[in-house]
């Protein structure tokens, strides 16, 4: 729903209380402003996470070389221990 659909349908039902309209609109737009401060604070999480994810794909890799190269140190070591 948009800001100004909210407004609207603030309009209609505030009318028709009269009492209060100022104090309930006050509220929706704390509402507004929140939900538009969580939307931007959610964006940044995901592009965080997201650099996370990259980074942990980028380690998880960096593991996988370093232990194929033990490996394979450890067989070259173990032929040579074979070999003599």
């Amino acid at each position: 729903m948009t800001e100004e659909k909210i407004r609207a349908a603030v309009g209609t039902a505030g009318a028709a209380k009269g009492e209060g309209l100022a104090s309930f609109e006050a509220k929706l737009d704390h509402l507004l402003k929140l939900c538009e401060r969580l939307k931007l604070e959610n964006r940044h999480l995901r592009e965080k996470e997201t650099g996370w994810l990259r980074e942990r794909a980028r380690l998880v890799e960096k593991n996988e070389l370093a232990r194929t190269r033990v490996e394979a140190m450890i067989s070259r070591l173990k032929n040579l221990e074979t070999e003599n």
